[in-house]
């Protein structure tokens, strides 16, 4: 039942995203075969998870606080292509969210996160948290980064329904953790993740807003 749930889900919401947002995805030709991944993706609009979660080509698990699965309409969705909901307390103790994601990956799920932690108040990108780059160096597994162009127009903070914004779901080059410079620590490591990680986010911002 779960499984024809993500389906239908799915297919309506790229439907939606078709035809309400005009979305288009890109890059997607470049994602590794490797798994599992962690993708890394900007944060403007309740919107983001759902355009990540239904343009990737295989089903992704996210972590998302139980508020956001009493909105209507975004919380059915959210739940459907495999949101796990985490309580208000939780969701600020990074031992509980650590151990949460370290099981999903274990068991062989790409996760997507949000590394700027709150969604944008002006559209842009924000100072990453280092919480990704803390996973990707323990596991070593690779990072996607992901930017979602259009969410804050077509639905930002405190909008109770979205516009018909156009959308663009751009996939990026993917970090490898294992690439990082030869004999540095697991600190240094971290470090270059999250420099690596926002370098390409920023420029994947940049191309949108040059339109490219």
């Amino acid at each position: 039942m779960k499984t024809i749930k993500y389906f239908l889900v799915r297919f309506f919401c790229k439907l939606y995203l078709l035809l309400y947002h005009r979305c288009s995805v890109s890059g997607l030709e470049g994602v590794p075969q490797r798994r599992p991944l962690i993708i890394a993706s900007n944060h403007c609009s309740h919107l983001d998870p759902i355009a990540v979660g239904v343009s990737y080509p295989e089903r992704l698990r996210f972590l998302a606080k139980e508020e956001l699965f009493r909105v209507p309409f975004i919380g059915f969705v959210v739940s459907a292509v495999g949101a796990v909901p985490v309580a208000r307390e939780d969701s600020q103790r990074a031992g509980v969210v650590l151990k949460i994601l370290l099981e999903l990956l274990e068991a062989g799920e790409s996760v997507v996160l949000f590394p700027v932690g709150h969604r944008s108040k002006d559209g842009r990108l924000q100072k990453l948290e280092g919480g990704v780059a803390l996973l990707a160096s323990r596991t070593m597994t690779p990072v996607l980064p992901v930017f979602v162009d259009g969410g804050f127009h077509a639905m930002p903070p405190g909008a109770g329904f979205p516009r018909p914004g156009k959308l663009r779901v751009v996939y990026g080059e993917t970090i490898y953790p294992d690439q990082a410079p030869e004999g540095c620590s697991e600190k240094e490591r971290r470090q270059w993740i999250l420099e690596e990680l926002e370098r390409r986010l920023r420029s994947m911002e940049a191309d949108s807003r040059a339109g490219g």
